[in-house]
């Protein structure tokens, strides 16, 4: 799936976070947004899931415009978006999670099953609850959920947060495993290990808007603007 953003404002009530925002990934490629906190990374995920409603500018997938229609009219043209803090509900189980995410979705290409044989672990913890389960269950529950829509772009919103690197490992296995299937993927991402070994893409945001974009090799190559942008390198 081909997103294009331009010139996108949006915020929280009187607050304005993102302030001219212009993005580009192509269908198939995976692109990590970088940038210190509070730059507006997670309100651009938020934006473009349609959990935020925009004030200004655009949001085209695949040519059909977005910008401002309901987050389940975006899911259903294929956005399947991985939530920062994951956003379980503590009282269903995991199965239940699951359950509910393919009700709503006709995805043939992921079942319950797959998802069983790509995290093995929530097969076995099928039967607990959301608020039994550990930080990197939860975010496997949290994928799983977002797979099972069948989606074409998918918007993983720190998915490293808080993990173990075994867990964070998996993690960029699955991602790669999306991106071989065609999948365009829109990481947003403080892990830059995880970033640049799933991405061939980065975007850096400070204060609202995107300040510097490159290949991920080409900013690898420049340690002086990661330094300077994100004070790494």
């Amino acid at each position: 799936m081909d997103l294009r953003i331009s010139g996108l404002v949006s915020g929280y009530g009187g607050s304005t976070v993102l302030t001219g925002v212009d993005l580009a990934l192509g269908g198939g490629g995976a692109l990590a947004v970088l940038g210190r906190n509070g730059v507006g990374k997670s309100t651009l995920a938020m934006t473009v899931a349609g959990l935020v409603r925009p004030r200004a500018g655009s949001i085209t997938l695949d040519g059909h415009e977005v910008a401002g229609r309901r987050a389940d009219e975006i899911a259903r043209r294929g956005v399947g978006l991985v939530p920062q803090g994951r956003r379980l509900w503590a009282s269903l189980t995991v199965r239940e999670h699951l359950e509910l995410a393919a009700r709503r979705a006709n995805a043939p290409q992921w079942t319950i099953e797959r998802v069983y044989e790509v995290f093995p672990r929530l097969a076995e913890r099928r039967r607990h609850l959301g608020s039994q389960l550990s930080g990197g269950e939860q975010q496997m529950v949290a994928i799983a959920r977002a797979l099972l829509t069948g989606p074409s772009l998918v918007i993983l919103d720190e998915p490293s947060d808080g993990l173990a690197p075994v867990v964070v490992d998996r993690i960029a296995e699955v991602i790669l495993d999306l991106r071989a299937d065609g999948v365009t993927v829109l990481l947003v991402e403080q892990d830059l290990h995880l970033a640049f070994s799933v991405c061939e893409q980065v975007a850096v945001m400070e204060k609202g808007r995107v300040v510097h974009a490159a290949s991920t090799s080409d900013f690898r190559g420049d340690p002086d603007t990661a330094h300077r942008l994100l004070g790494v390198g």
